[in-house]
């Protein structure tokens, strides 16, 4: 199976996720895109090569950044997850 890395900003927020549904639907939406990588969509401009799926709870839209590397085999990598203000923004100022 693919495997997952998650940058520190990621894995910092997953982390804090305290809402046991929030954090179920965060990990539904990294296992499909273990099995699909294409299943979020594409960024261009600025942030082309970066991948991004939406999640939405409780009337809150999520962000999940990711992007794909090839060693041997695929390897996912999130690097941002959050809510969807300034969500962009943040992960621009990241990815410099």
């Amino acid at each position: 199976m693919t495997e997952v890395r998650f940058m520190p900003p990621a894995a910092k927020y997953l982390k804090k996720i305290k809402d046991k549904k929030l954090k179920g639907l965060f990990q539904d939406a990294i296992d499909k895109i273990r099995e699909d990588y294409t299943v979020g969509e594409a960024k261009t401009g600025d942030l082309s090569g970066i991948f991004g799926y939406d999640i939405y709870y409780n009337k809150t839209n999520y962000e999940l950044a990711y992007t794909v590397e090839y060693e041997n085999d695929k390897i996912i990598v999130v690097i941002m997850a959050g809510t969807r203000e300034n969500f962009y923004d943040q992960l621009k100022r990241y990815m410099k």
